[in-house]
């Protein structure tokens, strides 16, 4: 088990009391930001450590909304390279009007072409959801 795990223990076990979790948090956290240490020692007494990569996520999420950039999941069969990245970047860049991040993911069962998810907005441009197409409309002439 790691220090951090059970740092984590330590801090989510309700029979330890909330001054001594502040005194470890206060040890590990020595060197951060005053702000953050703070912010932690809410979690701690709320008893929502462990939501804090929740937290941290939706808090990056809202900083590049205000930056103005958007972050695209792209998900194809092979990893992306640098230049990949940067061509399908530019490219939803250009549907979204906004700078794009590529978070890319890898997911051999679309075939081939890739699936970006921007938010709410879904373009998917896989050889997968291509064939599916074309089945359903094969089926349909048959009727």
């Amino acid at each position: 088990m790691t220090t951090d795990k059970k740092l984590m223990a330590l801090l989510e076990n309700p029979s330890l009391s909330f001054a001594a979790k502040k005194s470890l948090l206060q040890e590990r956290l020595a060197e951060i930001n005053p702000l953050a240490s703070n912010f932690a020692f809410l979690l701690v007494s709320k008893g929502i450590l462990k939501r804090s990569g929740d937290i941290s996520e939706k808090y990056n999420d809202l900083l590049d909304a205000h930056r103005g950039i958007e972050r695209a999941k792209v998900t194809t069969v092979l990893p992306l390279g640098d230049q990949e990245k940067d061509a399908i970047s530019q490219r939803l860049g250009k549907i979204v009007e906004r700078k794009v991040v590529v978070d890319a993911q890898v997911e051999p069962s679309i075939i081939g072409g890739f699936i970006a998810r921007i938010g709410d907005m879904l373009i998917d441009g896989s050889i997968h959801q291509k064939l599916e197409t074309l089945k359903r409309s094969l089926v349909g002439v048959g009727r």
